[in-house]
């Protein structure tokens, strides 16, 4: 029997040395034992970091939605699914059962069928939480289509970015979505994504808010009707273990977003046995991502990696300080949830508003907390351990990426002694590497470096949609033969890992990856814009904000400078979206550069941070009198 369920740290330790020992066998076995094949492999991994090619399963046929799905409807078809807690706390929740979720999905995909979608046609989702989006993925994976989900807070330009790069044929999206007290008109960004994307050419659109919305004719469909007179069974698709399920965009440090695509077997494979062990899951619990599934969490560990082990998982449409600061919790105690996964930043913005919201409810059905997204800092995991984990539910500080598809570092939940800040251990079959900046791998315990991965893991993404030379250029060039994370990080004394941030040009702001690049080059087309350069700095809440630093053309000069940051924020909402603004715009006249020309971000970085204590020698900069100019002037 394959250990697909580690309950103690000499267990972790005995499974970890079987899995990088020997990884083929290890997965083999995991493969075999726990998950569902029409036709087993013919081989169980090749790879080559140098090309960069990695299969895993080859040759093996199934469709990840009989994982999910149809496999747990003898044992589980009542259980229920996906439980919906909608924005407005007085709106009843959705408990939705496995068999009603594999008739929903049904039905889905036999509409996409009849709108002509096939196997390997590219479909977008751009939709807000509600159960219409975890069923649009699996029913794009029932027939076979790949999906490209889109945040639903990206604006028209960013979405419309994505649907041409994957050359999709199909969007999904909604009428609008509630934000708070809010509402948002998806619809309109959809409309007006679609005047630059000549390849889409149907829109079908759930109700969700009521709301007045045009419908272009031969193009935008409502979708219950079409729902309403769909099948509900449908066989699915064979699958090729290789075959393309998803692609999801993330930012890079220059240019356009990278579609990285996740393959079928691989991906499910890895995403469940993680899902399995980094939360303890048991038959009865209750497990909680508060993610959108707009990003690789959600699409992980809210939809496949719970539905393949048959969870309960719930999707919540709100937000935190709606009605007020205490909703996180009081669905917390209301669903008794037993498994709690959030990000840092909403857990500094809610240790802001003081315990007195924790206080109120009974958050004693908690046994597993975890955090995703950006490292977390010592005084918000004390708050969380005290505060909602009452010293009792261990939390699992989880590293890891878009590209890598899975949970890569992590406490094993009572089995391995957390330590704040810290991620820990790598994940079972996980081969981490510190590298210093000659190439050099640093060995031994008590080091920081650059954190590279030695060996393939089932769930690494394949390559980048339509640009494979990239995937190598950004992963695997910097060091021969690693997978290279762009992250930094230290190694303590036991050989816990610390991740401290990008090494390069992006920068996390409240979990979300945002490369420079593309602001500047939205920053740059105000008229007024000379030059920009964009670095990330410590916030409170955020974990990093953006600070802007803008050379403005003559014509600029004798503009009021507040409205001109509020233009430039315009800018920056229309063409990537809200998340991307900045905080902080310091206008001045010149950008310390190398004889090169190569902007020094490391400097405007420890200005921005008001750490200026190490600049570094600056007589060797093109321009170094610019640098006590922006000291002076820092904001």
């Amino acid at each position: 029997m394959s250990n697909y369920h580690i309950k103690h740290l000499e267990e972790y330790y005995q499974v970890y040395r079987k899995s990088v020992r020997n990884p083929e066998a290890f997965w083999e076995e995991i493969a075999e034992e726990h998950f569902l094949w029409r036709k087993k492999w013919d081989n169980v991994l090749s790879w080559d970091f140098k090309k960069p090619e990695i299969k895993w399963f080859e040759g093996a046929k199934l469709n990840i939605t009989e994982n999910c799905i149809d496999r747990h409807l003898a044992t589980r078809g009542d259980k229920t699914a996906i439980l919906f807690e909608p924005n407005d706390p007085n709106e009843e929740a959705q408990h939705i059962t496995y068999k009603e979720l594999y008739k929903r999905v049904n039905k889905l995909a036999n509409v996409l069928k009849d709108n002509g979608i096939k196997k390997g046609d590219r479909v977008c989702i751009y939709l807000p939480m509600i159960p219409e989006l975890a069923v649009s993925l699996l029913a794009c994976a029932r027939i076979g289509a790949i999906h490209s989900v889109v945040f639903a807070g990206f604006s028209s330009t960013a979405l419309a970015t994505r649907i041409n790069d994957s050359d999709c044929k199909l969007v999904i999206t909604s009428d609008g979505s509630y934000r708070g007290k809010k509402t948002i008109d998806l619809k309109g960004i959809v409309d007006e994504a679609l005047d630059d994307c000549s390849g889409v050419n149907t829109v079908l659109v759930v109700n969700r808010i009521n709301s007045e919305i045009s419908m272009k004719e031969g193009r935008d469909q409502w979708l219950q009707p079409l729902l309403d007179k769909a099948s509900e069974s449908l066989t699915a698709t064979v699958m090729d273990a290789e075959d393309p399920l998803f692609i999801l965009y993330t930012s890079g440090s220059t240019g356009t977003p990278k579609g990285m695509v996740h393959t079928t077997g691989g991906y499910m494979v890895y995403s469940a046995y993680t899902f399995k062990n980094v939360f303890q899951y048991k038959e009865d619990d209750i497990y909680w991502c508060t993610a959108d599934i707009g990003w690789i969490t959600g699409h992980s560990y809210i939809v496949y990696g719970p539905l393949a082990n048959g969870a309960t998982t719930v999707m919540f449409e709100g937000v935190p300080s709606y009605p007020d600061y205490g909703r996180f919790w009081d669905i917390v105690e209301k669903h008794k949830i037993t498994q709690f996964y959030t990000a840092p930043t909403a857990i500094r913005a809610l240790a802001k508003e003081g315990v007195e919201h924790v206080e109120k409810h009974d958050l004693s059905s908690l046994k597993v907390l975890g955090t995703v997204g950006e490292p977390i800092n010592e005084e918000a995991w004390h708050w969380y351990d005290d505060n909602i984990g009452k010293k009792n539910s261990p939390i699992v500080d989880t590293w890891w990426q878009t590209e890598t598809g899975g949970i890569m570092i992590t406490p094993i939940p009572f089995s391995t002694p957390t330590k704040p800040t810290y991620a820990t251990l790598p994940f079972i079959g996980i081969q981490p590497a510190l590298m210093d900046e000659k190439g050099k791998e640093i060995k031994g315990n008590q080091t920081d470096g650059r954190l590279c991965i030695k060996f393939p893991w089932p769930s690494i993404a394949r390559t980048i949609w339509g640009n494979h030379q990239r995937y190598k250029d950004t992963y695997f060039s910097a060091y021969e033969n690693m997978y290279f994370t762009g992250d930094g990080a230290l190694r303590d004394e036991v050989g816990y890992y610390r991740i401290t941030g990008r090494v390069d040009d992006v920068i996390i702001v409240s979990g979300h990856n945002l490369g420079t690049a593309p602001i500047e080059d939205a920053i740059n087309e105000h008229p007024a814009v000379s030059e920009s350069a964009i670095v990330g700095f410590p916030h409170d809440v955020k974990g990093n904000a953006l600070y802007g630093y803008v050379i403005l053309k003559e014509t600029g000069e004798s503009r009021n400078h507040d409205n001109l940051r509020k233009e430039i924020n315009q800018i920056i909402t229309e063409q990537i979206g809200p998340i991307a603004k900045l905080d902080k715009i310091q206008f001045t006249n010149g950008l310390p550069k190398t004889r090169s020309g190569k902007i020094m971000r490391r400097i405007l970085r420890k200005i921005a941070s008001k750490d200026t204590s190490n600049l570094g020698d600056t007589s060797t900069l093109l321009n170094p009198e610019c640098v006590q100019d922006i000291m002076d002037n820092v904001l």
